[in-house]
């Protein structure tokens, strides 16, 4: 791999990089989290069915964020926009990479922080880590809701995405399996000759011509940045 400071590096993460500062996963959790289903709290059809269980359970991610922190991973990311234009897409609804320091952060499946109006998705309110209740409202008088993508719903943030991959000089993929589509279709964007490291302890769908690191984001993050730093010019 080649370093230098006018490289642009996009970084296309998932829910591996934010489980190392505590935050679990359905997918770590068998398709369920506190013995809910996706299907129970993570879909339109829920919210309509039962408002006050999906507000609760986000809610309590919401609470649960606001007593994590950071770990080495966001950190180092952030710390790379000191050297080099550092784009990063994230899979993940937390606000880590921003309080590690990260200012290009695009979220493909909306923001935990964030409310939006269940009249008009225009409307999006910074909500920090307090609950939404059942009686909030937006301008217009409707509920709030999660500004999160939920499973069925379209990714609006998916064609800013592609343009981003698409200007790629290198693609650091870390803590996803990319199995999870329409995210996972984005290493497809990048130029034939981009590099790209894929950062995962687990097994990773196989991208043509990457490198493979087998190790959880922090450990990876070590290696990959050990490696890519010995490259620079004396």
């Amino acid at each position: 791999m080649t370093s230098n400071n006018t490289q642009h590096i996009v970084v296309l993460t998932g829910a591996g990089i934010s489980a190392e500062s505590g935050l679990g996963t359905f997918r770590d959790n068998g398709g369920l989290w506190e013995q809910h289903s996706v299907y129970d709290v993570a879909t339109p059809e829920a919210f309509e069915r039962d408002p006050e269980l999906v507000l609760r359970f986000y809610n309590d991610r919401r609470r649960q964020l606001g007593e994590v922190e950071p770990n080495f991973a966001h950190q180092a990311l952030a710390q790379l926009e000191h050297t080099h234009r550092v784009s990063i897409i994230t899979q993940n609804i937390d606000d880590l990479h921003e309080r590690a320091g990260s200012t290009q952060v695009l979220h493909l499946h909306g923001e935990l922080t964030k409310a939006r109006s269940t009249a008009d998705p225009a409307l999006i309110y910074d909500i920090g880590y307090a609950p939404i209740t059942r009686e909030d409202r937006c301008a217009l008088g409707s509920p709030l809701r999660p500004h999160v993508v939920w499973f069925g719903e379209l990714v609006p943030m998916i064609a800013p995405a592609t343009e981003v991959v698409s200007q790629a000089d290198y693609l650091l993929v870390i803590g996803t399996s990319l199995q999870v589509y329409p995210a996972a279709g984005l290493v497809a964007y990048t130029a034939p000759d981009v590099p790209i490291t894929v950062i995962d302890p687990g097994e990773p769908a196989q991208v043509a011509g990457a490198e493979v690191i087998r190790k959880t984001a922090c450990a990876g993050m070590r290696d990959w940045l050990a490696a890519f730093n010995s490259d620079k010019p004396d």
